[in-house]
């Protein structure tokens, strides 16, 4: 008889856990845009693999994943999604700009579940990640929410959910993502900084959208287009505090002594 999974899970969960130094919350609920009994829980960790699996012959294990629900459900309200990286692995993501892994370094402590001194170090290099190639990343991932909801290109397959195009004429969870992601993207060009949660007024402009506070979807695709050309304004006069990529070189020396001194602690190593 075929067991029946309730949950999700993929990964090592002892590597993972005893290797864990950073964890946070992600998702709607830290950049303050959550809406009450409709939004999951999301967090994200970042573990040290243990050296077998870095310099030895067994491989890395570079990612964990547990969900409340099993595989290929839609997590909804009360649900719990849990994504954790390898040192190395986050390490690599960041430094692309990639608009979620950079969410734990900039998470206030209030949203921090377990940070140990490594972890509070991770959190420090914060600024080293940000880069005008970051901004590039997120007005790609706009870009792709706005493909979703618009149902073009490759993103045509991810289909709008269609409970929200029922009741509000379109998918408003899409156009809230775009739109957060442009008004981000503005912050982190123009000071070179990410606030969580959205400073007051973007998180009010992007909760008026996810709620279906704009009938036309023309109106918030001007919204999002506006933003994105102010970015791409930004980018292309050169007038953003932002070095063009991350310091790459300050991280990987970081990384270094951090994996050495974490398996020292733990293994003798």
């Amino acid at each position: 008889m075929t067991e029946t999974l309730l949950h999700t899970e993929h990964g090592d969960a002892a590597i993972a856990r005893a290797g864990e130094i950073l964890r946070t919350e992600v998702g709607s609920g830290l950049h303050g845009i959550a809406i009450a009994g409709t939004d999951d829980h999301d967090e994200m960790g970042v573990f040290v693999e243990p050296p077998e699996r870095v310099i030895g012959v067994r491989g890395a294990m570079d990612h964990y994943v547990w969900r409340t629900q099993p595989e290929g459900h839609r997590s909804g309200h009360g649900d719990t999604d849990l994504v954790m990286y390898s040192l190395r692995k986050f390490l690599k993501l960041a430094i692309a700009g990639n608009p979620t892994i950079l969410l734990p370094l900039f998470a206030p402590a209030a949203s921090v579940y377990t940070v140990t001194d490594l972890g509070a170090e991770l959190r420090a290099l914060a600024p080293a990640f940000l880069s005008r190639y970051a901004v590039q990343r997120f007005i790609g991932y706009l870009d792709g929410q706005t493909d979703r909801l618009l149902g073009r290109g490759r993103q045509s397959s991810v289909p709008n959910r269609p409970e929200l195009v029922e009741r509000y004429g379109y998918d408003v969870k899409y156009a809230s993502h775009a739109l957060r992601l442009g008004l981000q993207g503005l912050e982190i060009a123009e000071h070179g900084r990410l606030t969580l949660p959205m400073p007051e007024a973007d998180r009010e402009r992007v909760l008026h959208v996810k709620s279906g506070g704009v009938k036309d979807v023309g109106d918030v695709l001007a919204e999002i287009d506006a933003v994105r050309t102010r970015i791409v304004g930004l980018l292309e006069s050169g007038a953003t505090p932002l070095p063009a990529e991350a310091d790459a070189d300050r991280i990987s020396a970081w990384s270094v002594d951090a994996h050495r001194r974490h398996w020292r602690e733990r293994d003798g190593f």
